[in-house]
């Protein structure tokens, strides 16, 4: 195996975990772990194969909130850049498969890991099938009872770094609840389950495979606490299923895949040496596939190129350069800066508007004649602000877009590395099928642009439904932008050649976020940098 040193990353953000905490810490004897004979047993409890731990994130009422920002996981072509490391886990039931995943991502300290278990991916059982399970008479522990089609599509999309809906299974009921879990790309992808090697075109999707051996009476002393104490479930009923379906199968199918596992670790969890080389060679691993975000380079790329035609400029009229003298004016008080600018941005997304899709329409006038107009040909419209000043122009969209759809995500600058950072997403369901307004108020380097339609194409979106549209661009967003996204149609109300070496727009117009909420810049603001969003 391939190590290098372990090395000191950057906090976990973005910890997503799709299974019930299906396996135990310590062992003990079945007086300690299982419930006195005179105690009744407590109703069935609703389980699912969502995790009762959340991920380490902020989260309201309405939104949730990275801790810290994911890095790109694309190139300057605006394509994936490498795919997400997967760890497939396998072990019979109760092995420690889940507490091995946990001890693996605390040691890792990367940011972007996601656990994905199997137990999701249970198929939805009939009514035969139910009254079966009812009497733990049905085999949830044959390859027959996965829905390998879906885990595998899954899976691929998630190591691709695209968007995905993982069901959650519900213990109780043996059904999918109707909400499945959005769950996005990550950097290391931890897959588990007790059939993780029993499919070839799962095999092939893990980048390395471990099997965590465990001693079969520990594995039944965790599953009679976890099926009695957690499921609500009868002894009687555990160990008959365990005799009849467990056993035999961790024999006839898990057992003899211990073979394709390229590290078996014995005593699950507790084997820390076992863990401490596979966290050595996932960070070795990491560390090739690596992406260097050259902003440099990314600037000098398309020097003297013409000027993409997927780009419209507002036309300079005499009202739109005078309303440019006043919004770049530093001299320009905060309520005429933000009424200028709201001016600017109402003709903005009106020209955006032009570009979308229509069809003939003839309706009848008062009058009594035909007239034939025009009409939106398409779904619906959602508009998407890259916070926090694009989210300034949501108040102009919503005034011509009756009812429009509105999305938010947040892309913040690295400041030790450059990098954008994906730190805050929330878009609507369903996005895939619309026509999306990208807005953000300033483009300059369009490192930020560029991330957010990348996140927009993972979520499914089509490229040529993407309009971005801004106030103000430099030549070198632009070209980037449309470099990578060729189908991306640009709209903008002027376009300024250069950025000085701290990638500033120049001439520009300021921090534009900082001028319209009043708040003060740092001393090295740039203009795709955003404080914390305005909720």
């Amino acid at each position: 195996m391939n190590t290098i040193p372990a090395y000191s990353g950057a906090r976990i953000s973005g910890c997503w975990t799709l299974r019930s905490d299906g396996s135990g810490g310590s062992e003990g004897s079945l007086d300690r772990l299982l419930p006195s004979v005179g105690m009744g047993l407590s109703p069935r409890k609703r389980t699912t194969s969502q995790c009762k731990s959340e991920p380490p994130l902020l989260r309201t009422s309405k939104r949730t909130i990275y801790t810290a920002g994911r890095p790109p996981w694309y190139n300057e072509h605006g394509t994936q850049s490498k795919e997400a490391f997967v760890i497939g886990l396998c072990g019979g039931s109760a092995s420690g498969k889940t507490t091995v995943a946990r001890k693996i991502i605390e040691a890792l300290d990367v940011p972007w890991v996601v656990l994905l278990s199997m137990d999701s991916f249970y198929k939805v059982l009939s009514p035969e099938e139910q009254l079966l399970a009812a009497s733990n008479d049905y085999n949830f522990d044959h390859p027959d009872a996965f829905d390998f089609d879906l885990l595998t599509h899954t899976l691929r999309k998630l190591k691709q770094g695209k968007s995905v809906k993982i069901p959650v299974y519900d213990f109780a009921t043996h059904g999918r609840q109707k909400e499945w879990k959005t769950v996005y790309g990550a950097s290391v992808i931890i897959f588990e389950g007790i059939m993780s090697f029993a499919d070839k075109a799962l095999l092939q999707l893990l980048d390395m495979k471990i099997f965590v051996e465990t001693d079969s009476d520990i594995r039944l002393v965790r599953r009679l606490r976890r099926d009695i104490m957690e499921r609500g479930r009868d002894i009687e009923g555990v160990i008959k299923q365990y005799n009849k379906f467990v056993k035999p199968a961790f024999e006839q199918y898990i057992e003899p895949t211990m073979r394709l596992a390229d590290l078996v670790v014995p005593r699950g969890g507790g084997n820390m040496v076992a863990i401490d080389l596979i966290v050595q060679h996932v960070h070795s691993q990491l560390e090739e596939r690596k992406l260097r975000w050259d902003m440099a380079a990314l600037a000098s790329a398309h020097q003297a190129q013409p000027l993409p035609q997927t780009l419209s400029v507002l036309e300079s009229t005499p009202q739109v350069r005078g309303m440019h003298t006043i919004i770049r004016n530093k001299e320009t008080s905060r309520d005429e800066f933000i009424f200028y600018s709201k001016r600017l941005m109402r003709l903005l997304i009106e020209r955006a508007l032009s570009f979308l899709p229509s069809q003939v329409h003839v309706v009848q006038t008062p009058q009594g004649e035909d007239y034939e107009g025009r009409s939106f040909h398409g779904k619906r419209i959602t508009g998407v602000s890259i916070l926090r000043a694009g989210e300034t122009m949501e108040p102009a969209l919503r005034a011509v877009c009756k009812d429009v759809r509105i999305g938010k995500i947040l892309i913040q600058t690295n400041q030790d590395t450059g990098e954008p950072e994906l730190h805050y997403l929330r878009l609507p369901k369903d996005i895939s099928e619309d026509h999306v307004i990208l807005m953000d108020c300033t483009v300059s380097t369009g490192a930020a642009a560029m991330m957010a339609v990348r996140v927009l194409l993972d979520h499914d979106v089509q490229e040529d439904k993407i309009l971005l549209v801004s106030l103000l661009m430099a030549e070198m967003g632009v070209h980037s932008v449309a470099y990578a996204f060729p189908q991306v149609q640009i709209i903008t109300t002027a376009v300024d050649k250069k950025v000085n070496d701290v990638f500033h727009i120049i001439p520009g117009i300021g921090n534009f976020g900082d001028r319209y909420f009043g708040t003060d810049a740092p001393p090295d603001w740039s203009d795709e940098d955003m404080d914390e969003p305005s909720y």
